[in-house]
């Protein structure tokens, strides 16, 4: 039996990190997109991401007036901070753009480091999947990315840039499990089921959420000592 179905399952992973990766490209070609553009572009999509995130939230919290609140919160905060970020010309389309390689880094590190290497949960009460591996992988993972866009901008220090980079993976991971607290807490596996492989957008977004907040207060507390490019 174990025979048969151990290879099934092998498969069965394959598949849906295959969709996973397809679910990504595809959304990540027109995000990117905005992000260079700026205004309007950018502003409609963090827009039309709030609506949705919202829908999906109020679906999820079963109208629920505190969850509501929270919600309302928990969306419009990240949201404003992503808008603030990019209004600033040039040196905010090179933040957005930082910022989006250091979570999906995060993410990526994560996910493969928990695949690959397992051993205790990090919280398996909230997230039975997650791993300490997956979480150090993460922050590594968004600690040399954040570090080696220094050798594209050629400006700053890789060893600075690295620790936000690490600051920021470690925020990220916290949105993660912050959703998944969430989720847990109303019984549902996904914030809805618009996008294949990964849920909904809550569900894509919930590192970038904290991630924002993060770097708005580096930005907002340390200025150019925290961004070389401001």
């Amino acid at each position: 039996m174990n025979a048969v179905t151990e290879p099934a399952k092998a498969d069965s992973r394959w598949s849906e990190l295959g969709v996973r990766a397809l679910s990504a490209v595809a959304l990540g070609i027109p995000v990117l997109a905005a992000v260079y553009f700026g205004a309007p572009w950018f502003t409609m999509l963090v827009i039309a991401s709030a609506a949705i995130m919202g829908w999906e939230w109020t679906n999820m919290c079963r109208r629920d007036p505190l969850w509501l609140l929270g919600g309302l919160i928990y969306i419009a905060l990240p949201c404003g901070a992503l808008l603030w970020l990019r209004g600033d010309g040039f040196a905010g389309m090179i933040t957005i753009l930082w910022l989006f390689l250091v979570v999906w880094s995060a993410d990526i590190g994560a996910y493969l480091s928990g695949r690959t290497i397992g051993g205790p949960k990090l919280a398996p009460r909230i997230s039975p999947n997650k791993t300490w591996a997956g979480f150090i992988g993460g922050i590594l993972s968004a600690s040399i990315v954040a570090g080696a866009f220094v050798f594209a901008w050629e400006e700053g220090s890789p060893v600075v840039l690295a620790l936000w980079g690490a600051a920021v993976g470690v925020a990220s991971q916290a949105g993660d499990l912050l959703e998944s607290a969430a989720k847990r807490h109303f019984g549902v596996k996904d914030s809805s089921h618009l996008i294949p492989g990964h849920g909904g957008v809550l569900d894509r977004v919930d590192a970038l959420v904290t991630g924002a907040l993060a770097l708005a207060l580096m930005k907002l507390v340390l200025g150019r000592s925290a961004m070389p490019w401001l």
